[in-house]
């Protein structure tokens, strides 16, 4: 009896999964097709520039269908600085007249409008423009929340100091040890303490964009990670902290190399590696974030361009592997940026093999 009880549960909830991704397959396509069925005039979808709209920054951040949370425009005009809400500009279009000028927001960067509305070249050229866009302000999110997390977990320390972990604390230990242990003394031995701030900040800063990046909805769904601007800044910090810090055993290893004859060879080639390491960390971490998204995004994209539901179920499938494959690479990408990080500095700092004996 209980065995029967205990396989009709099992089908029941066999039924029930099946049902879902019916009605998540069903959904997508019923939704398109209802939205507005008197409208024959409608306008085609744009697979492409949904896409380049995600992964690209935004002068506004998008909370749900077409409602957004406007952000601040700060634009230097060589005549003063203005600042306005980016509301103004919306929809895409719109002209603002300004203190010194008037603006509009043509393919998501602020523009100079003439009297007939058409852009102005020659005065948008002189308009530097320091506003804060989305992957701005998403970066002081992440920002306030790491330092909310850390300064909390920080004064447990303090205050349960030789006790177990506890709460947040606990959840955030085997992290912080994973990147000592694994990454850190492995990779830049001995002195390594000096520059785990470093690393901790890198590795949570990363997964911590990663895992935002990953959530459909208000605040997520920003791609700042995959952003090359962003990951470019992360590799010149590295770059800056490689060569401040190393030795005279790694300038002597570029400048000097053995034998003498290969100079004109082994120089050039390793000044490039020196700016060639961490361009290879931001490509990596830009192109691996937005590969990612792109193919998440073209997979939705599919039931609109065909408009069948056919398409759902097999679309909705990828989907989900796809997300599950995003969630670990968002893990990977903060691991494997950190660790060559932690490996660069190694090689920098790394003392003469006869001085570690002696140590």
């Amino acid at each position: 009896m209980q065995k029967s009880s205990i396989l009709k549960l099992k089908i029941f909830r066999l039924h029930l999964i099946s049902a879902f991704f019916l009605f998540a397959a069903l959904f997508p396509v019923l939704a398109f097709s209802q939205e507005n069925p008197s409208n024959t005039t409608e306008k085609k979808f744009d697979a492409k520039a949904t896409i380049l709209e995600h992964i690209g920054d935004s002068h506004v951040w998008p909370i749900v269908g077409e409602k957004y949370m406007p952000l601040p425009v700060i634009l230097y005009t060589g005549k003063g600085v203005e600042c306005f809400s980016s509301g103004n500009l919306m929809p895409e279009g719109t002209v603002y007249r300004g203190k010194y000028y008037a603006y509009k927001l043509e393919e998501n960067k602020i523009k100079v409008a003439g009297q007939s509305g058409s852009v102005d070249d020659a005065a948008s050229k002189k308009i530097i423009d320091f506003s804060i866009t989305r992957n701005v302000a998403c970066m002081f999110m992440a920002m306030i929340i790491l330092l909310a997390v850390f300064l909390s977990v920080a004064a447990a320390y303090k205050k349960r100091a030789g006790k177990a972990p506890k709460g947040l604390q606990s959840f955030l230990e085997p992290l912080i040890l994973f990147v000592r242990d694994d990454i850190a003394i492995p990779n830049i031995g001995l002195k390594y303490a000096r520059f785990m701030p470093l690393l901790l900040t890198i590795f949570f800063f990363i997964l911590l964009n990663n895992l935002f990046g990953m959530i459909p909805f208000f605040p997520g769904g920003y791609n700042l990670t995959g952003n090359i601007a962003v990951t470019c800044v992360l590799s010149v910090i590295i770059l800056f902290v490689v060569n401040l810090n190393g030795n005279k055993y790694y300038w002597k290893h570029i400048f000097v190399p053995n034998p003498w004859w290969l100079f004109p060879i082994m120089i050039p080639v390793e000044i490039v590696g020196i700016f060639s390491k961490p361009i290879a960390l931001m490509i990596r971490l830009f192109a691996n974030i937005t590969a990612g998204h792109i193919l998440i995004l073209s997979l939705i994209s599919l039931i609109f361009i065909f408009k069948t539901i056919w398409v759902s179920p097999v679309s909705i499938v990828f989907v989900v592997f796809m997300d599950a494959i995003e969630l670990l690479v968002a893990f990977l990408q903060a691991y494997i940026f950190t660790l060559l990080s932690a490996l660069f500095i190694g090689m920098a700092i790394e003392e003469h093999h006869h001085e570690q004996e002696v140590l």
